[in-house]
């Protein structure tokens, strides 16, 4: 049977990666990455049993390190497809010493659905993905019914789901999707928008927003059950 195929949120860009980034993606990688495409065992992963914490699309690594170096007792695992952000965050990693961190430089959405199991994850971070604001692209957007699903279907039961953009239409989209999602409560008193938890750095790409002008919203989900 054919399958359609997949419309993917994010387009891969080649030729940006800096020599310092790619001596971590080489020297590096054994000590932090995961490459194998099997079902991943969180507790194999790292040694322990412990909270864990997924961030995807975590671009150059300020929020997921951040989070890792603050709170040793809980694991971080990232997901990010542009190998210059991973041989950033490796290199921070290598810097810190880090040892609750793990990557995988990968689509996210086929590592959650053929390699994650459900009931995984204490807490999920999607911060400021790709706006695809032009709106004949907005099919590529990653934050949709299906992917919110899945998300949901990976969260331990009271685990949290944090989201946040500066695309204020996306935001939009983000709090319809999630309001509707079964399993997900929104954490705010009027299922709208929350408060821009203090736990977060500020990215580039949010200081980048800023100076254009640009709101940002922050939203909170808990898996009931």
């Amino acid at each position: 049977m054919h399958t359609p195929r997949r419309i993917r949120s994010f387009v891969l860009r080649a030729g940006r990666t800096t020599t310092a980034q790619q001596r971590a993606l080489t020297e590096l990688w054994p000590a932090y990455g995961i490459d194998s495409k099997d079902a991943l065992d969180i507790g194999t992963i790292f040694g322990r049993s412990a909270p864990c914490c997924l961030e995807i699309g975590f671009g150059t690594g300020e929020v997921i390190a951040h989070l890792a170096e603050t709170d040793p007792q809980r694991d971080y695992l990232g997901i990010e497809v542009h190998r210059s952000g991973v041989g950033r965050l490796l290199l921070r990693a290598e810097q810190s010493g880090l040892r609750n961190l793990r990557v995988i430089c990968d689509d996210a959405v086929e590592v959650l659905r053929e390699r994650i199991a459900d009931d995984t994850f204490d807490e999920v971070l999607v911060f400021f993905p790709d706006p695809w604001h032009k709106k004949r692209h907005h099919k590529r957007r990653l934050i949709d019914a299906p992917f919110a699903a899945l998300l949901a279907a990976k969260l331990r039961r009271g685990g949290t789901l944090r989201l946040a953009t500066d695309w204020q239409d996306y935001a939009q989209q983000m709090l319809a999707v999630c309001n509707a999602t079964a399993g997900l409560q929104n954490q705010s008193a009027d299922a709208t928008y929350v408060d821009r938890p203090q736990f977060r750095p500020p990215t580039r790409f949010e200081r980048r927003g800023e100076r254009l002008g640009h709101g940002v919203w922050d939203l909170a989900f808990v898996k009931s059950n």
